[in-house]
């Protein structure tokens, strides 16, 4: 599963994903991985994702916010 959001996140932040990385105390390549779907964070990390960027976790999965229909 790719992360559009986080990538989006991350470059409106202006961060590069080494410095994401080391913001969340994890490889730069697995955040390469989350972004690009070769691989799917944990419960735990998407968490720590979200609140890091105060978005949802759904934010970081598709890109939008999610809304009710």
């Amino acid at each position: 599963m790719e992360l559009v959001g986080l990538k989006k996140a991350r470059k409106e932040r202006r961060l590069s994903q080494l410095q994401l990385a080391m913001e969340l105390s994890i490889s730069r390549e697995a955040i390469s991985y989350y972004e690009n779907g070769q691989r799917s964070p944990d419960v735990g990390m998407l968490l720590k994702m979200a609140r890091y960027f105060n978005v949802s976790v759904d934010y970081l999965i598709t890109g939008e916010e999610f809304s009710p229909r």
